[in-house]
């Protein structure tokens, strides 16, 4: 059970980002923290395997409480979760050793599929030296797993195989085209749909338009 330290100003969204976690396989939340400065120290306390962290904190940057981690020793995995779009931002989660960097607005896949992928990066790693193929796994230049992930209960092979070739066939498509193209309903086109961004072979970004919820457009994963 890898178990997770949540770090966001906002306590409404802290209790999102809780329950987003506790709804995922495998995770559990060890403790939250609203400012950087108790961020710190539950994380000296906790030692948590994974920290989700905002960058926009009352008292410090969450990026300077990432260095604060590394600084003290910390091996926790980091994800940025946060609004702040700017290059320099990135570039500085990416120097400072997050392993991953989500931007607000974001659905629970999109979380889940983050999460997945760390647990899986850091599942591979066990004790003593590692090999060439096993850093290329922790790093994502080769595949963690060499067969395909299953299919949750519902989902056919035959029917996935379809709708990964209508994704891979189109720059991307929303639910709604893929299950005009496949020939389902458009709840059984996400459900693939959202199975693949949760092993990683899709990406999803949502399109806001003028009124209403944000559609979600899929695309293949960039290698």
């Amino acid at each position: 059970m890898i178990s997770v330290l949540v770090v966001d100003d906002d306590f409404m969204v802290v209790r999102i980002h809780e329950r987003f976690v506790e709804r995922t396989e495998g995770f559990r939340v060890a403790g939250s923290a609203r400012t950087g400065a108790s961020a710190l120290s539950l994380a000296a306390e906790l030692a948590p395997d994974l920290v989700l962290l905002d960058v926009h904190l009352p008292d410090m940057s969450g990026l300077d409480v990432l260095a604060g981690l590394r600084a003290a020793g910390s091996e926790a995995g980091v994800i940025m979760v946060t609004a702040e779009r700017s290059a320099d931002a990135v570039r500085t989660a990416l120097h400072g050793g997050a392993m991953q960097y989500l931007v607000k607005p974001f659905e629970y896949a999109d979380l889940a599929s983050r999460l997945n992928q760390v647990a899986a990066a850091l599942g591979v790693l066990g004790s003593g030296e590692a090999d060439q193929e096993l850093i290329g796994q922790v790093f994502g230049t080769s595949p963690v797993s060499a067969g395909p992930a299953p299919l949750p209960k519902g989902l056919s092979p035959e029917t996935a195989g379809l709708v990964l070739a209508a994704l891979r066939g189109t720059e991307e498509l929303s639910a709604a085209e893929a299950a005009e193209q496949v020939g389902l309903s458009r709840v059984s086109a996400r459900r693939y749909l959202e199975h693949f961004v949760g092993t990683g072979a899709a990406e999803v970004r949502l399109q806001y338009g003028s009124a209403g919820r944000p559609e979600r457009r899929y695309r293949v994963s960039v290698a």
